[in-house]
């Protein structure tokens, strides 16, 4: 009975991966750099996820494959200075609308036309930049953690410290990579962990600078003149993503509407509630646009 049991447990994995959407890596140059991103599924219907600061496309692997799964082509990116992507050392690389013009340069590349534009922190904030500077090319907006005005002091506090590591102490970023690059790959979140910490001194100040003494997000004024259909997921007990800037940027735009997490890591470690959401929102974008178009 036993044998039987550990025989069927690797069966059952194949199977899994069998089942599992195609994914194909890929790469483009945007103003002289190159950037990655990976595609997950296929189909007319888009959605294109990015990552926290400092995190990689990888963090977003488990939500395209379960939307890829719901039938939609999802796209996740590393932008500038991010994964895979070059990190050029000069912080006037890296900005939000920086980073919003890099996520219509994908559409681009792709060819494609429109897409539900979402992601996390950074993402989050990426994404209004998109709404702001292209409207046109958005379906609608997934928007977990904004980062708006009540953040910026908590920010401060936490990153500050990483970018004057980076400029002065750059040696102790790279300690922390070369130990970072010696702990086996294979786990989902000791990958996304990994990859956070295996960052190049110089790349990393620059990036660091560039987004903390740069535009955060949108003015309240511009958000409300946003009027693409958005999710916005919120949870509370993180300085870093307030409650009330998410609450805030839901009753800021007249087309959001407002989903609040359990805490801060739902979507990773329990997502069936919040992905079910996404991907029910997701559809409802696409099933909009169609019955306008008729």
């Amino acid at each position: 009975m036993t044998v039987t049991s550990l025989t069927q447990f690797p069966r059952r994995r194949r199977s899994a991966r069998r089942n599992r959407p195609i994914e194909l890596s890929g790469s483009f140059a945007h103003q002289g750099h190159r950037l990655h991103y990976t595609e997950y599924g296929s189909g007319p219907r888009v959605v294109v996820l990015m990552h926290g600061i400092m995190l990689t496309r990888r963090m977003h692997a488990p939500l395209a494959r379960r939307l890829a799964r719901e039938g939609f082509r999802v796209i996740t990116m590393d932008l500038l200075g991010h994964g895979e992507s070059e990190r050029p050392p000069e912080s006037w690389h890296y900005s939000m609308t920086a980073f919003g013009e890099q996520a219509v340069a994908l559409l681009d590349h792709l060819d494609i036309d429109q897409a539900v534009m979402g992601g996390t922190s950074l993402g989050a904030n990426v994404s209004l930049e998109v709404a702001v500077a292209a409207p046109e090319r958005l379906h609608g907006m997934v928007v977990e953690m904004p980062v708006l005005d009540n953040a910026i002091v908590a920010g401060l506090l936490v990153f500050g410290p990483l970018l004057l590591a980076a400029r002065f102490v750059p040696i102790s970023v790279r300690a922390v990579a070369l130990a970072a690059s010696l702990v086996p790959h294979g786990s989902q979140w000791v990958d996304v962990v990994t990859d956070t910490l295996e960052q190049e001194p110089a790349g990393m100040a620059a990036l660091l600078h560039g987004v903390l003494f740069g535009r955060t997000a949108p003015p309240k004024s511009i958000r409300k003149q946003i009027t693409v259909p958005t999710l916005v997921i919120g949870h509370q007990g993180d300085p870093i993503h307030p409650f009330g800037d998410a609450d805030t940027l839901a009753a800021d735009m007249p087309h959001a509407e407002f989903i609040q997490a359990r805490s801060p890591v739902e979507l990773r470690t329990d997502p069936q509630r919040l992905s079910t959401a996404i991907a029910s929102f997701c559809g409802r974008c696409y099933e909009f646009d169609e019955s306008q178009a008729v």
